[in-house]
């Protein structure tokens, strides 16, 4: 209690804000400094590499770190990049008028998800906050984007859950308090999460949240009504900004529903193993990388939406498709578009900081000059011969009222800070021209006035001068004391000089001080009447932002497609891939010039060519051809143009890959049972559009293991009734057999040509199978030593001779058994089929497992 009665007032008004965000670093504003407490302070200190100290709080040693509060842009983003929810607190009131303790509050919670900061967010990329509702057998799931006003709601399993979380990326998640181990169980530890109260959750309460922002008696015209657990998630959303001060939200106009058939299913392990966003490694190139030649950053975030939910829509696939071929064939208009393109600012976000007030004068005359931009970009949509383009081009509005208006009130080169003034124009207002006119003569009437002073008084060194404590004062050299009038009143003795004030020069500085006072009211309350009037636009801007991130996306696959000889692709509701001359878009952009990438032709169907076996070395560029094919096809869905010379796709819906070893020995589990994993999802989920890739199954275990397991996946694949198109690249080459027994697997190998003992990887797909892995000679290129190379030829020859021997074996002991199999009671085959039945789970069997398991005994006795 003793300690208690000590605590300073400053310590004890801390303390209580500090009580409401106990999850959050509170930066607390005292003077011109941002400073923080305790274990606050221990945090900011490491964060921000700040020299911790301590302060004496009522005898009590208390940590401190601080810094000052012009640096807050410098500061803020570091400590939200580190993970931390940031409090702001400042003070509510001038200590100049208060007698007590400054009135402190907090005005804004800046936390990962949640920032508008520019310093904080990436240009060209979304800042999206996610909000999850665990439940079986759909989870609700939602997005949203403060920054640009982006919201989108969705509900889905597990698998599709993670699917969105991988793809949009959110840099922090909301749960409920009881779910928080849950998610982290299903989707990982690896997300910033915030765990809210889990009344917070409830539906009539989030149905209230979602119809007073969109100010709707339902929430039917978004088609989300039916979207139970959606709808606590988006909900969940918006309780938590108003949680975190943020009030402005007029920006958020609509919420979209993600419709899972609508776009290509895409699992987590697919985005992964394509390296659509980014590698394993810091040194991986992306397919992002490559294709995104947006100039905007609307157009850099449409792209990566598109990348996210590629499209199953056939006409709208088609309509992107024709506006990049239509800017493809025109290149003036492609590069005057692109011309003006540079020219656009980030629209979403200029709007968002208009509806907070945190939009800056400068930030003004940006928004009106994009707008300005973007009208010859809409003359040229609209004059083409591109319907698709020209739809696009009605959906901007020219708002040349708007950009009117700005022109008449501000300065062209209006300042950052409006306190700097010069922000309004000149003759806008004819109070406003008439004090800067007393300003500016101010000064004349201080040169004369001081001319004058220096004639009467003889003192040549006389000046005029202010500060803050005195304003406006005469400053007269010692040596002169003597010929100072007797009506100045003395004000501060300095060293070598006296100042002094009149009564002509006290009235003089209270006008000029009103005047400019004065000037500073006029400007702030008619850009604030500016910002009311901007905000009327918000729903014809946020139109044209959209409009313009989809012609900028489309005229960066013209020009990807002009640059890299992309070709059209052929898009229909076949079931056949059919690619000619197909490249891989990333590899083929890291060879050198003199290295051009080896082209080749892929066909899949569902009928005679449903599964490829592709043999071939170990880097004959067999994962390389896998991985191509799926982005060929994802390419295509997003509406650009491939690498390739011809391709023909028939829609596809879902894309699976198992591509390479993904160890996920951190939680336990080995590189053969993630494999497993991965490929359970993927036999479990297959329609009859899903293209999958299989890159070296089964290599997890032993030989034989792999080879059976890989084997009965392939035969899976080929029996299911969704004849799943598939392209299954393996090193074993007992799979070649599989092509005599299954009527649509054929066998295909990555060519390479034996010289002298060395090999060359021809990297060209041919018919038939490869008998040979050419592992050694890899090992040779890879410089292993010359022992190591000949001790594993002699053991190989070995192995060899020992495996013909047994071959030779088994096929007399089959021959001469042959006659009396059927009668043995102690055959082996028999034997064989016997287990089999007696091991099969019949109550968990599915129909189409049953007729395989068949299939098979039907085979061993055919044999």
């Amino acid at each position: 209690m003793a300690k208690a009665s000590k605590e300073t007032p400053l310590m004890k008004q801390y303390n209580q804000i500090k009580a409401k965000y106990p999850d959050a670093l509170l930066l607390f504003r005292v003077g011109d400094f941002y400073e923080t407490f305790r274990e606050d302070a221990i945090k900011t200190s490491q964060v921000l590499g700040i020299v911790l100290t301590n302060r004496n709080n009522g005898g009590e040693q208390t940590e401190l770190a601080g810094f000052p509060h012009h640096s807050l842009n410098s500061y803020l983003p570091k400590l939200v990049k580190a993970g931390y929810r940031v409090a702001i607190c400042d003070q509510l009131e001038d200590p100049k008028l208060t007698k007590t303790i400054v009135k402190r509050g907090v005005t804004e919670l800046v936390t990962p998800g949640v920032a508008l900061n520019d310093d904080i967010l990436q240009s060209g990329q979304n800042n999206f906050l996610a909000s999850v509702w665990v439940d079986s057998p759909e989870n609700g799931i939602a997005f949203l984007d403060i920054s640009t006003g982006e919201y989108y709601v969705a509900q889905g399993d597990n698998a599709y859950t993670d699917k969105l979380l991988e793809n949009f990326r959110p840099n922090e998640v909301l749960v409920a308090k009881k779910q928080r181990k849950d998610f982290e169980t299903l989707f990982g530890t690896h997300f910033h999460c915030f765990s809210l109260e889990d009344w917070v959750y409830k539906g009539d309460f989030a149905y209230e949240a979602l119809t007073k922002q969109f100010n709707t008696n339902s929430l039917k015209g978004f088609a989300i009504e039916e979207l139970s657990n959606g709808i606590l998630s988006a909900g969940a959303i918006l309780h938590y900004l108003s949680e975190t001060q943020h009030h402005h939200l007029q920006h958020i106009t609509s919420i979209k529903r993600i419709v899972s058939q609508e776009a290509v299913w895409l699992d987590r392990f697919t985005i992964q193993n394509l390296e659509l966003y980014g590698g394993a490694s810091n040194t991986s190139v992306s397919l992002l990388a490559v294709i995104d030649k947006t100039l905007s950053p609307m157009g850099s975030r449409t792209l990566k939406r598109w990348l996210a939910l590629p499209l199953t829509s056939l006409e709208q696939i088609q309509k992107r498709h024709q506006v990049v071929a239509y800017l493809v064939e025109n290149s003036e208009v492609r590069e005057k578009v692109r011309e003006q393109l540079q020219r656009v600012n980030d629209l979403e976000r200029l709007l968002s900081k208009v509806v907070t007030t945190k939009i800056t004068p400068r930030e003004v005359i940006y928004l009106k000059n994009s707008l300005r931009a973007i009208l010859p970009i809409r003359e040229l949509a609209l004059s083409s011969p591109c319907a698709a383009l020209t739809a696009l081009a009605q959906q901007i509005h020219p708002l040349d009222t708007l950009c009117d208006r700005i022109e008449t009130m501000l300065n062209e080169d209006a300042p950052v800070n409006i306190l700097k003034g010069e922000v309004i124009k000149e003759n806008f207002s004819s109070e406003l021209d008439e004090l800067r006119n007393l300003s500016v003569s101010g000064k004349n009437y201080l040169d004369q006035m001081l001319e004058r002073e220096i004639q009467q008084t003889h003192i040549s060194s006389l000046k005029i001068d202010s500060n803050n404590v005195f304003g406006y004062y005469f400053e007269v050299r010692n040596v002169h004391k003597d010929k100072v009038p007797p009506h100045w009143i003395r004000k501060q003795t300095l060293v070598n000089a006296e100042r002094y004030i009149t009564e002509e020069l006290k009235e003089y500085e209270e006008k000029i001080t009103h005047a400019q006072e004065r000037i500073t009211a006029l400007e702030q309350e008619f850009f604030s009447q500016l910002i009311t009037e901007i905000i009327q636009y918000i729903s014809p801007i946020q139109q044209t932002a959209t409009a313009i991130g989809q012609i900028d996306a489309l005229c960066g696959f013209s020009t990807l497609a002009v640059e890299n000889h992309y070709s059209c692709p052929t898009l229909d509701d076949s079931l056949v891939i059919d690619l000619k001359g197909a490249r891989h878009p990333v590899i083929e952009k890291q060879l050198p010039p003199t290295h051009p990438y080896i082209a080749n032709d892929i066909y899949l169907d569902n009928e005679s060519q449903q599964i490829m076996m592709i043999t071939g070395p170990n880097m004959s560029g067999k994962s390389a051809l896998l991985r191509q094919v799926a982005l060929i096809v994802l390419m295509a869905q997003i509406g650009s143009f491939v690498p390739a010379t011809e391709a023909k796709i028939g829609i596809v819906d879902k894309i699976f890959t198992r591509v390479g070893a993904s160890d996920n020995i951190s939680q336990g589990e080995s590189t053969f049972m993630v494999e497993m994993n991965e490929t359970a999802l993927i036999l479990n989920n297959l329609s009859n559009r899903s293209l999958i890739l299989l890159d070296e199954i089964g290599r997890g275990t032993s030989t034989y293991d792999g080879i059976s397991i890989a084997w009965a996946i392939a035969e899976y694949l080929h029996e299911h009734p969704t004849h799943a198109k598939t392209l299954f690249a393996t090193h074993y080459h007992e799979l070649n057999e599989m092509q005599n027994e299954f009527s649509r697997i054929k066998n295909f190998s990555v060519s390479v040509k034996e010289v002298k003992g060395t090999i060359l990887f021809l990297r060209k797909l041919i018919e038939g199978g490869s008998e040979h892995s050419f592992g050694i000679h890899v090992a040779k290129m890879a410089g292993m030593p010359q022992y190591v190379i000949e001790k594993a030829n002699s053991v190989l020859k070995k192995l060899e001779r020992s495996h013909q021997l047994e071959d030779n074996k088994k096929q007399l002991t089959q021959k001469e058994g042959m006659q009396l199999s059927f009668f043995q009671l102690d055959d082996p085959l028999l034997e064989d089929i016997k287990r089999q039945i007696l091991d099969t789970n019949i109550d968990n069997l599915t129909p189409i497992e049953a007729l395989m398991k068949l299939n098979n005994i039907k085979r061993m006795l055919q044999k």
